[in-house]
């Protein structure tokens, strides 16, 4: 239940119907109040303060009537304003930032703001009675409905500069970056389930994980799909429950083929009797990777932006080097991070889950290799690649962590000495070269 909790809420976020629904149903409601309370408040409020609507049936008819027109009008170019925005973002900067406009808040709650408006105004305006032995004006809900038409006006004079500031690439690498960030701060350093008493980052020991090797049975997958989610919690409950050990075989972001295998379970003789459905309950899976789980592909966004920037149609360096300098700033966060044990025990100090979990190495990998690649020939990139990996390797303390590093200097090195053609942007390489050595080689580093 909660995988699919999970899995809706994303894409509800991911939406841009949901808020806009939302501000729909409270404009219903409201409509619906203000009418009925109409009654006992207008003459209280007209002699009391003097500010309600006073026109008459055919006046409050004629003030609703252009609202509600303006409004729906006016939704349509704040919708057409939206595809325009979308589509330039997708074409120049990638597809796969999409759901990131899409899941911009602004832009829902603008729309939303204007549907809600005109549904309001419209319920309104059918509530007014002209004759004269039923005649009704609901004063106060006219008045308010002018009063939300001043608030919209002012919300589209704001989504006119949101949407031209938005566009801006360094807001888009920013606004990446950010959930970049938020994901990092999620992932690491989160356990999940109770760590073995007195010692959580203990393997078990190697004859443990040779039997494991040789006797586990894989739980296949009942679908295809990128995985999205992963409820470790429900497997840990179900290694409990089974009394088996389970090792997770994929990671968030990995696209599974159905009947390849999820997980393995051991002992061997139990994993006929694990419910498959029940097992495959805790991963969810769709079409897309998500970052909410998936760290990598906040990292995949912010080196798309550069390879396209750094490509011969766009040739863009400036934006390359935005997102080289962002990438540094997720990067130094992870650097600092305890990494989670990949080990779930229970409460009993047995274990239970093998958790894969991407590594710094890895999610280095990710960042540098592509627009290392890409930018053998380009000096300023080069050189701002290097000077990154000086500020990440601050941060850095773990031996491992360092060595891969030290490998990416020494691949930025190699590409750059053959695709470079000035001495000068080689001397300037070998210099933050030699600097970035230096520090990758260091025994330790103290924790930022």
């Amino acid at each position: 239940m909660k995988i699919l909790i999970l899995r809706y809420w994303d894409r509800v976020r991911s939406s841009l119907w949901f808020i806009p629904t939302l501000m729909a149903i409270v404009a219903v409601s409201l409509a619906l109040t203000s009418v009925a309370l109409d009654r006992q408040v207008t003459n209280w409020l007209l002699h009391a303060w003097g500010w309600t609507f006073t026109g008459g049936a055919e006046g409050a008819s004629a003030v609703l009537g252009v609202i509600a027109g303006s409004m729906i009008t006016i939704a349509g170019v704040v919708f057409s304003m939206t595809l325009v925005a979308l589509s330039l973002a997708t074409s120049q900067l990638g597809p796969r930032l999409l759901r990131n406009f899409l899941r911009d808040t602004t832009t829902q709650i603008v729309l939303g703001t204007f549907v809600a408006t005109f549904l309001y105004c419209l319920l309104v305006l059918l509530t007014i009675r002209r004759e004269e032995e039923i005649a009704f004006v609901p004063n106060v809900s006219v008045a308010l409905g002018v009063f939300l038409a001043i608030v919209s006006v002012g919300v589209l004079i704001y989504f006119i500069h949101h949407v031209s500031v938005s566009m801006q690439a360094n807001e888009i690498v920013a606004r990446v970056s950010k959930e970049l960030i938020a994901a990092t701060d999620r992932l690491f350093p989160e356990h999940i389930g109770q760590d073995a008493p007195g010692n959580s980052m203990a393997p078990p020991d190697a004859d443990f994980l040779d039997a494991f090797e040789r006797e586990a049975r894989p739980i296949p997958a009942n679908a295809d799909g990128y995985l999205q989610f992963i409820d470790t919690n429900a497997l840990l409950a179900l290694a409990i429950q089974e009394d088996v050990v389970i090792r997770l075989e994929r990671l968030p972001g990995h696209y599974v083929v159905a009947g390849c295998p999820l997980m393995r379970v051991w002992p061997g003789e139990r994993a006929a009797d694990l419910p498959v459905e029940h097992a495959n309950a805790a991963f969810a899976l769709g079409n897309q990777r998500t970052s909410s789980q998936d760290i990598e592909f906040a990292v995949t966004q912010l080196v798309e932006i550069a390879l396209r920037a750094l490509s011969s149609g766009v040739n863009d360096p400036f934006t390359a080097i935005t997102c080289v300098d962002h990438l540094a700033s997720a990067l130094s966060r992870l650097a600092a991070r305890e990494m989670p044990s990949p080990y779930r025990y229970d409460s009993q100090g047995r274990l239970r889950v093998i958790a894969l979990a991407a590594t710094f190495p890895e999610v280095t990998g990710v960042a540098f290799n592509q627009i290392r690649q890409q930018a053998r020939a380009n000096a300023a990139v080069t050189i701002r690649l290097l000077e990154t990996i000086i500020v990440v390797g601050r941060f850095t303390h773990r031996p491992e962590d360092r060595a891969s590093l030290l490998m990416h200097v020494e691949m930025i090195v190699r590409g750059a000495r053959k695709g470079l053609l000035e001495a000068e942007d080689r001397r300037v390489v070998e210099h933050r070269y030699q600097a970035a050595k230096q520090l990758c080689r260091e025994p330790t580093g103290p924790r930022q």
